[in-house]
């Protein structure tokens, strides 16, 4: 299994996707690997989420997870339907102790100072700065940076193709989430699979 680190840095941009409909979860999927972003992200929020998310393991090429993981009752659910790594909108105690126990990769959400400094304790690395735009954006990130060199993070939350390159530019970010790559209604696979391949394109600092 790949470490959270190993996900992180396989695109610049893991797609967040909201599914209402599994008809569309696999034509999704592969229209987002096909453009260049192996990396899935389906959060928890729509009632038919676990199924997309065993529908997207099958496809070739795809590597998915489970956003919006809150409990241990959450976790469970994703890893029994297939998903390869979770993200959770915060940082808890228990939450942080299962996945662990579980050995999959975990990409907790942080805002602060002290919830990263919490992580740490956990012994993680790695955060969802989360929610980016309206926790300060770029500049409230690098502030955070400073006294913690050796933590990596994926901004997510108000990232948009035309602000995503800010966000890069910090060496601690490894990857943003995004969620303007798939629209929810009547998802087209060819405008999919173009944004995918422009959102590839994006790089961060060597």
């Amino acid at each position: 299994m790949k470490s959270i680190h190993d996900l992180m840095t396989l695109a610049p941009v893991i797609p967040v996707l909201m599914i209402d409909d599994v008809a569309h979860a696999q034509s999704i999927a592969a229209s987002l690997v096909a453009g260049g972003l192996p990396i899935i992200e389906v959060t928890l929020r729509t009632p038919c989420a676990l199924e997309a998310i065993r529908l997207i393991s099958e496809v070739d090429g795809a590597i998915v997870g489970a956003g919006t993981v809150c409990n241990t009752q959450d976790l469970e659910a994703s890893l029994s339907a297939g998903a390869q790594f979770i993200v959770s909108p915060g940082l808890t105690e228990m939450l942080s102790k299962a996945a662990t126990r579980s050995n999959v990769p975990f990409l907790p959400g942080v805002a602060t100072a002290s919830d990263i400094m919490r992580g740490l304790e956990f012994g993680l690395d790695h955060f969802k700065f989360f929610p980016a735009s309206t926790s300060g954006g770029p500049p409230a990130l690098k502030a955070l940076c400073g006294p913690f060199r050796g933590v990596h993070f994926c901004p997510t939350g108000g990232i948009t193709q035309q602000n995503a390159a800010d966000w890069l530019s910090n060496p601690q970010v490894l990857c943003v989430g995004g969620t303007w790559l798939v629209e929810r209604e009547q998802p087209d696979p060819a405008r999919i699979r173009a944004a995918a391949a422009t959102a590839s394109g994006l790089r961060r600092p060597i």
